[in-house]
């Protein structure tokens, strides 16, 4: 969607403190021992203090209240009774619809103490997130965005799920544009456009398929995924980010 009023960008502000506020809740709680589920159940708990629902859940029928992916797992893992084991990485990945607004946002964070090579991944991941929103502004090529993800992605010596993209959001969970994380020549961002930019990147070759279940997206070598991303409004300048 595109932003046409001030109304909008306060209803989509709304749908970003959700996302938020629930990321922080359930990072808050995630350690060596609890359960995908139990995680999940905090964010339905954050969900419903809002009145706001699960975007997974509305659009695709998703098995949970959002996803929560593992070592990896690169994205839509779905929570469970697995419980989560000192050294693993979690990916957090929120979309809330509030009031016909969504917003979507991903935080990886450890359980417990990780390795030097999982900290890094996430820096790296986090890193070239605010490269992207650096790149983000209105006028640019989509592809100047992807470019600049991925550079910073294989300079810190990771690779970039390249299946696997930002998109615009708003009104449903994935709208126009798509916003791959590599360079390309997609189309013009546009004042007022509102998408996300996602890297979701590997310790590996970054190569992936989809698990028999039937939504969890994992690498073919078994290499750690992170993922970090906030959804955005395009500007002429600074980006305006609902989800931070």
């Amino acid at each position: 969607m595109s932003i046409d009023s001030p109304d909008e960008l306060a209803g989509l502000r709304a749908a970003g403190r959700v996302v938020a506020e629930t990321i922080r809740e359930v990072a808050r709680r995630v350690r060596p021992g609890i359960s995908t589920g139990e995680l999940d159940e905090v964010a339905a708990q954050v969900f419903a203090r809002f009145g706001a629902r699960s975007g997974p859940q509305l659009d695709y029928d998703f098995p949970g209240t959002i996803c929560l992916s593992v070592d990896d797992e690169a994205v839509h893992g779905i929570p469970g009774p697995r419980r989560l084991r000192e050294g693993q990485l979690l990916k957090i990945d929120v979309t809330a619809e509030l009031d016909g607004f969504y917003a979507d946002a991903c935080r990886t964070v450890p359980v417990g103490r990780v390795r030097p090579r999982e900290q890094r991944l996430m820096a790296a991941s986090q890193s070239a997130l605010k490269r992207g929103l650096e790149a983000a502004v209105a006028g640019v090529n989509v592809g100047v965005v992807g470019k600049a993800v991925n550079d910073e992605v294989r300079r810190r010596g990771f690779s970039v799920i390249e299946e696997l993209a930002g998109h615009g959001i708003g009104r449903r969970i994935h709208e126009e544009p798509n916003v791959p994380n590599i360079d390309w020549d997609g189309p013009t961002l546009t004042d007022g456009l509102v998408i996300t930019i996602e890297p979701i990147i590997a310790a590996g070759t970054g190569a992936v398929y989809q698990h028999s279940d039937g939504w969890t997206i994992k690498t073919y070598d078994r290499k750690p995924a992170a993922h970090f991303e906030h959804t955005l409004v395009v500007t002429e300048s600074a980006p305006i980010l609902v989800t931070a």
